[in-house]
């Protein structure tokens, strides 16, 4: 495809902005980026053992990574996936790590039970085991062992709260740490005295370790305090008794400097940025200007789907920041605040309809808006495509799309105008992408 002025339309516009979700997604694939960065497996003659644990929307996948690259190593393990995003881990019936698949993103038994497992396998270690950790986005409601007083009933009444009330993913995670048995670090603590390497694909807007998976194997920077002040800023209703754990912090997670992570490391295979950087390079080579225009764009959904219709307006009158024909590439997550309000889709769609409400039709202008594990909110579309057409065909269709975005129902909107983006489980999550296309050069800025 060649993107010189002009000569972009609906069909180039659409079939581009696929191409450029698939290369970011392609990038972050655990099969292709896992093995260069596994560590050095105990040496042999030490007795040491290699334990693969892990929690995540990617979890299936990078633990067959692991068996693929060390086929010959001895090794156990467990790891918890999302339903549906489960696969055969080795060859045949050879599978040497098992995989357990739960709820997300409601935790249900199936993943407390395994949490439980994942807790005890790494427990009366040596300092010549290794634990090998893959952590990735979903990790938190996967991996749900409540603290010792609570139960799966009180996490999931308090996910369900975290989820509807617009805290940001940091300010969830830092709540549930707090009501864990596992997460901020516990998991590396309890695996003391072994070495515990951890290979994390983050999800998370500033790929903060504490904030993936709410970080099992490393130490949490926040308090009972912080997560005390989050439930108070949000109003967000708790159980009484889950109010009273949070009040008595009786047993801090562990702190920077904590000598029972002395043996932990950490390594990002996969990263938001990352993601959009290979966008940015399959986006040259369709002709089109990229830029970054930041991987951790947070707030709420529709108010930024405003913000980039901004950008994208500048950018077609004016060549500011860049001109066209060009590509704004971002990610991030944001938020929606459901209120009383059920909705029907996810943060994508609802961003996305925003953005096409504030453009109200300007031509040139395309976007595609999705979660690069697949699954966008409620639904099972990883998000969807909006044109200048886009509020012309819904007024056809007898759809109102303002007042689906007030409802928070984007997906009937794009559903019904067959614009939603189907990708099925990607067995990565390196959180949103959103990825904007402007057509042509500004009058004022053609020579």
């Amino acid at each position: 495809m060649d993107a010189q002025p002009g000569k972009l339309d609906d069909t180039t516009a659409r079939a581009a902005l696929r191409r450029l979700l698939d290369a970011a997604i392609a990038s972050a694939d655990p099969r292709v980026v896992l093995a260069a960065h596994l560590p050095e497996p105990p040496a042999l003659g030490s007795g040491g053992r290699v334990i693969v644990v892990g929690a995540g929307k990617s979890a299936a996948v990078m633990a067959a990574a692991v068996e693929a690259a060390w086929p010959r190593i001895p090794l156990t393990g467990l790891v918890i996936t999302r339903y549906g995003h489960g696969i055969r881990t080795g060859r045949g019936e050879n599978d040497r790590i098992e995989v357990v698949e739960a709820s997300h993103p409601v935790p249900d038994a199936a993943g407390e039970a395994a949490a439980a497992r994942i807790l005890a396998m790494v427990q009366g270690l040596t300092e010549n085991d290794l634990v090998l950790a893959l952590i990735s986005g979903g990790g938190s409601a996967l991996m749900p062992l409540a603290a010792p007083g609570l139960t799966l009933a009180d996490k999931q009444a308090v996910n369900r709260a975290l989820l509807s009330c617009g805290a940001t993913i940091n300010e969830m995670n830092a709540v549930r740490r707090h009501l864990s048995a596992i997460k901020g670090g516990r998991l590396a603590a309890a695996a003391h005295p072994a070495r515990v390497v951890t290979l994390a694909i983050s999800d998370v807007p500033g790929d903060d370790p504490a904030a993936i998976a709410s970080g099992p194997t490393v130490p949490d920077p926040t308090s009972f305090a912080e997560a005390r002040e989050i439930v108070a800023r949000y109003a967000i209703p708790l159980p009484d008794h889950v109010r009273a754990h949070l009040d008595a912090a009786a047993e801090e997670t562990p702190k920077p400097g904590d000598p029972r992570l002395a043996h932990a490391e950490y390594h990002l295979i996969a990263t938001p940025l990352m993601a959009l950087q290979a966008a940015a390079k399959e986006a040259e080579a369709l002709g089109l200007t990229p830029l970054i225009l930041g991987d951790a764009l947070e707030g709420e959904a529709r108010e930024a789907g405003t913000l980039l219709a901004g950008i994208a307006r500048s950018v077609a009158a004016h060549g500011h920041p860049l001109r066209a024909p060009a590509v704004l590439l971002s990610g991030g997550e944001t938020t929606v605040t459901l209120g009383e309000a059920k909705g029907a889709g996810g943060r994508n769609g609802e961003c996305l309809l925003g953005f096409a409400v504030a453009l109200a039709g300007h031509p040139g202008i395309w976007s595609l808006m999705a979660d690069t594990d697949g699954i966008d909110g409620s639904e099972s579309n990883a998000g969807a495509i909006a044109g200048p057409d886009t509020l012309a065909r819904s007024a056809a269709a007898g759809v109102d799309p303002r007042a689906a975005l007030l409802a928070h129902r984007s997906h009937d909107v794009f559903a019904g105008l067959d614009d939603l983006i189907i990708t099925g489980p990607t067995l990565t999550n390196v959180n949103d992408f959103r990825a904007v296309i402007i057509a042509g050069a500004p009058a004022a800025a053609r020579p």
